[in-house]
């Protein structure tokens, strides 16, 4: 049997990741002071940045070094693929198999939690505020690019040379003036000069989209498109050489099994991990767990790779090499030196116990 859940997803044109929200339950009468939360499982997230190069030769590319200097001009019209930033991210997902159940008693003092809106433990009679991770910021601020059209820089006088040798020079011709009329302008020794601030903006805004135009002509565009896809990996055991997707630079991410492209392998290696129990010790322990259990997470060690290339090593915590632990609800009845806990949510690991002393 595999020893990992792999899920794929390729987000084109879809709502980007919400950041994670959160929900307050009060442990009052009505629920019996109780509340239900769960642990998570460890859900390793593989984010790969993919970039969609589109390359449109301009009509006079072969004029590009004679009259702009320009020695890398796109000299045909192809798409190919950037593999980019590979970044791996912990997210929990609830365990059904780990939701508890805590009763506080009517004496404690104002109990309440925290949780994910998916259930997951956040903090006990503590604020919490979720922090958006450093890859959903990258995504959401990320702009589309604007395209320049040429289609308004065809003047009369070029459409009239006749031979492509004799368009190009023209338009060269017109390139010259552009950038002579701009430095006119800025210098000062414009004829007719834009009578403010905001028109000059505007006029050398202009001729700059023009000469912009026109240069392309010769050097042709370069398009990128930036897309992020996503492999989502449960894993419970080591993992050697592992497929997580493929890679073609004609075609992009493809699937694990399409030998069209290049594998990406993930290699996985447990390097701290809970002594494994079997059944009657395992019933033994949870039966043991009292108050409000959370987890204690093991750790590996991981490397992805692609011809023997590492495009990402680093650690990570993993809740299933690890183990359950309990605080007890006794904790949170002590009115003179109230408790609170903070948890990571997505390992469901302690983060920080504060106590505070009323005098």
């Amino acid at each position: 049997m595999k020893n990992i859940i792999i899920i794929a997803s390729l987000l084109l044109g879809m709502p980007l990741m919400a950041q994670t929200k959160v929900v307050k339950k009060n442990a009052v009468k009505a629920n019996n002071f109780g509340i239900t939360y769960s642990l998570p499982k460890t859900s390793l997230v593989v984010d790969a940045e993919v970039t969609k190069v589109t390359c449109k030769a301009g009509p006079y590319y072969q004029y590009a070094e004679k009259y702009l200097g320009v020695k890398d001009a796109v000299t045909e019209d192809k798409v190919y693929f950037d593999l980019g930033k590979i970044s791996l991210i912990n997210r929990g997902l609830p365990d059904a198999d780990n939701t508890y159940i805590v009763e506080f008693k009517q004496g404690t003092v104002a109990p309440y939690a925290y949780l994910t809106e998916d259930g997951l433990l956040c903090s006990i009679n503590a604020e919490y505020t979720p922090v958006e991770s450093e890859l959903d910021a990258v995504k959401k601020n990320k702009g589309s690019q604007q395209k320049v059209t040429d289609a308004s820089v065809f003047s009369e006088e070029l459409l009239m040379a006749g031979s492509t040798a004799k368009q190009a020079e023209v338009a060269a011709k017109q390139i010259y003036r552009i950038r002579e009329s701009r430095l006119n302008i800025l210098t000062g020794e414009a004829d007719n000069l834009p009578p403010d601030g905001e028109a000059m903006k505007l006029v050398i805004q202009q001729l700059e989209e023009q000469e912009k135009a026109l240069t392309n002509l010769f050097t042709g565009i370069l398009t990128k498109e930036t897309e992020h896809y996503e492999v989502s990996i449960i894993p419970h055991d080591n993992l050697d050489k592992e497929v997580l997707f493929r890679f073609s630079k004609q075609l992009g991410i493809v699937d694990a099994d399409d030998l069209g492209g290049t594998p990406v392998y993930m290699n996985l290696k447990a390097t701290e991990k809970a002594p494994t129990l079997d059944p009657k010790e395992a019933e033994k322990k949870d039966k043991s767990l009292k108050g409000i259990v959370y987890n204690v997470p093991g750790k590996a060690s991981i490397e992805i790779l692609m011809n023997k290339k590492t495009l990402y090593k680093g650690e990570a915590q993993i809740t299933q090499f690890g183990t359950r632990e309990g605080l007890a609800p006794v904790m949170f009845e002590d009115k003179k030196a109230p408790v609170k806990v903070l948890f990571y949510p997505e390992t469901g690991a302690i983060k920080q116990i504060i106590q505070q002393i009323i005098q």
